[in-house]
């Protein structure tokens, strides 16, 4: 039975989230980024006026997540142990320094709309949208290289017990993200185009992906699987709960903000 209602569910949750997202293949990744990203348009790339389906930093964050995915499952395939401690050192550090911009931009942002006591905090620097930008990639690098072993270690019944990101392909896909980077900075359409469905993308890969492990682990079929074409239930499952969030998470913001823009009032 489940086999049939799962399919079922994806197909209603897919064509209630088509109904309420905005027109267009662009306001359908702006729904899809929405549902995770402030969405401020001061801290956004922008193709003409028309800003990103995320931020600065959830772009970065997301398509180098998508991309750090992609590069492991051709150069590491069924690879399922987590990378060695100098990897994991260096991800660690992509981290911090996530979370400080982070901060300290989210301090910028409290004192350019609330001001009170915290104009006497002051700030390690004045935030822009090339920190954001390199700061969130560090981040999805570092998500993605821990993800991928994971979901190795939760599928497949014979494991490739070797890390699955190595010093080599490692630096290759940090130059393959910086590259990237610079190329986004150009503010060249070209290049932005691609990265607005790649990140939009990629953050929706990451919810099906984490949902299919959650519902494998309900499921008790952890390492059951000898092949891509056994997960198509778990799959449809995570995608199907994946809808769901995001148009759940849609639907509240609509409503109390009625925009489908960035939050009211947050500008900076």
């Amino acid at each position: 039975m489940i086999k049939w209602l799962v399919p079922i569910a994806a197909i209603i949750a897919f064509g209630a989230w088509m109904y309420i997202s905005p027109e267009g293949a662009l306001g359908k990744l702006d729904a899809i980024g929405y549902a995770v990203c402030h969405r401020i348009d001061e801290r956004s790339f922008q193709i003409g006026d028309r800003q990103l389906p995320l931020c600065a930093r959830c772009t970065g964050e997301f398509y180098a997540a998508g991309i750090a995915l992609i590069f492991q499952a051709f150069a590491s395939r069924k690879r399922s142990k987590l990378p060695s401690r100098g990897i994991i050192a260096v991800l660690i550090f992509f981290f911090l320094a996530f979370g400080i911009d982070g901060s300290n931009s989210y301090l910028y942002l409290l004192k350019q709309t609330s001001g009170g006591a915290l104009e006497q905090i002051p700030n390690l620097y004045v935030p822009n949208n090339v920190l954001r930008l390199f700061t969130g990639s560090g981040m999805g690098i570092a998500l993605a290289a821990v993800l991928y072993p994971v979901i190795n270690q939760s599928l497949w019944r014979e494991l490739d017990d070797r890390p699955a990101l190595e010093w080599k392909n490692f630096g290759i896909l940090i130059a393959l993200v910086a590259v990237i980077n610079l190329l986004v900075l150009t503010d060249s359409p070209i290049v932005l185009y691609p990265i607005a469905y790649i990140s939009a993308l990629g953050t929706l890969s990451l919810l099906v992906l984490v949902f299919t492990i959650l519902w494998i682990i309900i499921m008790k079929q952890d390492n059951t699987f000898d092949n891509i074409r056994q997960l198509w239930l778990p799959f449809a499952s995570g995608v199907t709960l994946a809808l769901l969030m995001i148009l759940s998470i849609d639907l509240l913001r609509l409503q109390f903000t009625g925009t489908w823009n960035g939050f009211p009032g947050l500008t900076g």
